[in-house]
């Protein structure tokens, strides 16, 4: 049996210092210097608040903070808020309000003690000067970086204008690239605010938003020190060495608010690890959840390999300030006339929930096994098992996924050398998986790009009712493969051994931290928008495109944005009659034009989808060229229905 050191949290629990720092409250109250950009902040402002940082943290209150820690009790498990009108919203409730109560929590107990007023005089400085003077600081820090970007806009009205490149003219371009230098350097917040911009199409100019895709993280990985010690706090403070069998410690990858080692938890912390659980279990869950955490299969095989996440230090402080610095600015854009329709408040705080999400890896962890759960009946579908017994909000456990990327896969395609059995059965996965996250469970992976989709080789009977290789048969083709990845001669005739076989490729989904739901009103104005378009209504879709809209009254020349659509569909419509294959992806491409040419305000989430249905097409399009996804949604409708909930 594992020992519970004193002053030290077991596993899915957070000491309140930890939490304090997620929020940005890490100032003289912690142990903790925050560290101020030279360049932005004098010499004498740092030596003045130095002082007064270091005067108030003296040992006895250092003392008191550990002893605190050690006495605080797990928290319950993390569950959906019956206020949420999605899932992942009730979870982001949840999530919020817990953060919320152990900081006021942790300010009641100090306050209440002999010396209480000490730390009234910290809890001051922090919210009235500390922290408003590094909010600052980062501002000076972000206009510097983006001062250039000011600087070069007269460049984007010069130039001739490039037909293959939507008529933008060459300043357009040069424009649109020293923004996208200018978001990668300014850190995790802008770069994801980039790609969320790069998504949103109907607000956006086509380049503008191709240009911000290829945003790449410039993120510096955390040092392998803070790791090893987050990790040593999750699992009860015990030594990294008796937590793993193995670890590397060079990340496989790096993004923007976390990064990912692989490693074999050991067989010791594997059969002790409900030692570490929180003594009150999880009863049940809303929105359909069984109890998750106390589910034996949720626990990996001795020498599994698992994939781990491990958020940056400090990463929720940076964002939160990040975010104040972006309500600001999109407060001031939304005064000038013209700009009220894009509602950039509005996206701020969509924004700030998309952002907040990222950083409690828990909800990564339940919406997979939501997808598990959706897909538990398909052989050929799957999902990174999570281990949330042992993941809480900071690090993130699950299956390592050990398949081919499909960006590989559709390299092979590409230069001719996968053989068309195989391309129309991935084909067909991939488009019917998404149609059944779209149609029927309404629980859509948001990041459905080719390097979040791997694939793995399993065989099922004659039947195709059971899969009958095992799961080492399973890893050891996918190592062969990988070993031959570089060759794709040689990875070619693998593949067709593998199709001679009886083998079939399993399509699997990793990077679940972001979900698209539509909420009861978008669900229904969605079925209406659909069933207008499937019975090739265009006038109807565009009349209901305008009145459904986040903001109607700011839409111009409704009357021929309607007929638009109308003709568009029209147009889908010849195409169908005489048999010729509909790209759904142009018609969404050209609809999205136009919405944003006439000021019409779509919903975030409408707009995920759209994405969602952009991306998956193209894939499915690569592999299978004759591929028609009008007629293959209207075939899977008609099979399954289109649920009403």
């Amino acid at each position: 049996m594992f020992h519970k050191t004193s002053g030290v949290f077991r596993i899915r629990t957070h000491s309140i210092r930890n939490i304090i720092q997620r929020r940005g409250f890490q100032s003289s109250i912690i142990t903790h210097k925050p560290k101020l950009s030279k360049t932005l902040i004098t010499v004498g402002v740092s030596v003045t608040l130095g002082i007064s940082y270091h005067n108030y943290k003296s040992s006895l209150i250092q003392n008191d903070i550990l002893k605190y820690t050690s006495q605080l009790e797990p928290a319950t498990d993390l569950k959906p808020n019956p206020k949420g009108d999605t899932y992942e919203n009730g979870l982001f409730l949840s999530s919020q309000q817990e953060l919320e109560d152990e900081v006021e929590e942790y300010r009641k107990e100090r306050l209440s003690r002999k010396l209480g007023f000490i730390f009234k005089i910290g809890f001051t400085f922090h919210d009235y000067i500390w922290e408003p003077l590094v909010t600052v600081g980062r501002f000076i820090e972000l206009t510097i970086i983006f001062l250039p970007i000011i600087l070069t806009i007269p460049v984007s009205w010069f130039g001739k204008k490039d037909p293959l490149q939507n008529n933008e003219r060459s300043g357009s371009i040069i424009w649109y690239k020293i923004l996208r230098f200018s978001l990668e350097n300014a850190g995790a917040s802008f770069i994801k605010l980039g790609q969320w911009a790069a998504s949103r199409t109907d607000i956006f100019p086509q380049q503008f938003c191709e240009e911000l895709g290829n945003l790449h993280s410039n993120a510096k990985k955390h040092s392998i020190g803070y790791t090893k010690r987050i990790l040593s706090q999750s699992f009860g403070g015990l030594p990294f060495d008796e937590i793993f069998e193995e670890f590397n410690e060079n990340p496989v990858g790096v993004g923007a608010i976390a990064q990912v080692y692989l490693a074999t938890l050991s067989k010791k912390l594997i059969e002790n690890i409900d030692e570490f659980q929180p003594a009150t279990k999880r009863k049940g869950s809303l929105f359909g959840l069984s109890s998750l955490i106390s589910n034996d299969d949720n626990i990996p095989e001795p020498n599994q390999k698992v994939a781990i996440k491990v958020i940056h230090p400090n990463a929720a402080t940076k964002i939160k300030r990040d975010l104040k610095i972006m309500n600001f600015f999109a407060n001031a854009i939304d005064i000038i006339p013209t700009m009220e329709w894009l509602s950039l408040p509005d996206e701020v705080r969509n924004f700030d929930i998309l952002m907040n999400l990222q950083l409690d890896l828990r909800i990564e962890g339940l919406n997979l096994n939501k997808f598990q759960e959706n897909y538990k009946d398909d052989l050929f579908v799957n999902f990174p098992k999570p281990y949330l017994k042992f993941s809480n909000r900071s690090i993130l456990v699950e299956e390592y996924i050990n398949g081919l990327s499909m960006s590989k896969i559709l390299e092979l395609k590409n230069s001719g050398n996968l053989n068309d059995e195989m391309s129309k059965q991935l084909s067909e996965k991939v488009i019917d998986s998404f149609l059944q996250m779209l149609i029927l469970n309404n629980f859509i992976h948001s990041d459905l790009h080719a390097g979040n989709i791997f694939v793995r080789f399993v065989k099922p009977n004659e039947l195709q009712t059971e899969i009958v290789s095992n799961v080492n048969e399973r890893d050891e083709i996918s190592r062969n493969l990988k070993k031959v990845a570089n060759n794709n001669d040689d990875l070619t005739k693998e593949l067709n051994k593998l199709s001679i076989d009886g083998f079939h490729p399993e399509v699997c989904y990793i990077d679940a931290g972001l979900v698209t739901e539509l909420n009861e009103v978008n669900r229904v104005n969605f079925i209406a928008l659909f069933n207008s378009l499937a019975e090739f209504d265009g006038y109807k879709a565009g009349e209901l495109m305008i009145e459904r809209s986040k903001t109607p009254e700011t839409a111009i020349d409704e009357e021929i944005f309607a007929l638009k659509v109308e003709r568009l569909v029209d147009k889908i419509k010849q195409r169908t009659f005489t048999l010729g294959t509909v790209s759904i992806g142009d018609l969404l491409e050209k609809m999205l034009s136009m919405v944003r040419s006439h000021h019409v305000r779509m919903e975030g989430d409408f707009v995920s989808v759209v994405v969602a249905i952009l991306l998956l097409e193209g894939i499915g399009r690569q592999l299978d060229p004759s591929l028609d996804l009008f007629a293959r949604c209207v075939w899977f409708t008609f099979l399954n229905g289109m649920p009403d909930h």
